[in-house]
């Protein structure tokens, strides 16, 4: 009976620490920064849940991710990348823009 459940445990332990990193990239939404332009402009998240940006700058130039609706701010250096955590967060629409270029670099996070 203890072999069985030492057995079951293992298993389950298992099963949950191979399920992790896919729980964890489904949760990650690239940005990448371009001729001040965020590319995609719009991003689709789902509601009720923590994500991740992984923003790319690949710009020569240092770019802030801002967003008064996500009451966020990052400065992202030219060539290298940033992480914002956003979340959990109602079914809406929440724009986000490039402090910098504000008029080229803006998009929208679709929460559905």
């Amino acid at each position: 009976m203890r072999h069985a459940v030492s057995s079951l445990f293992a298993a389950s332990l298992a099963a949950l620490v191979l399920a992790a990193p896919a729980q964890a990239d489904d949760a990650t939404f690239n940005l990448t920064l371009k001729d001040h332009r965020f590319d995609p402009q719009s991003i689709e998240v789902p509601a009720g849940k923590k994500v991740k940006l992984l923003i790319k700058n690949l710009d020569s130039a240092a770019e802030e991710f801002d967003s008064d609706d996500l009451h966020r701010e990052k400065v992202i250096p030219a060539g290298h990348e940033g992480v914002v955590i956003i979340g959990p967060l109602k079914a809406g629409t929440y724009k986000f823009q490039g402090e910098y270029n504000p008029k080229t670099a803006s998009g929208t996070i679709v929460v559905k």
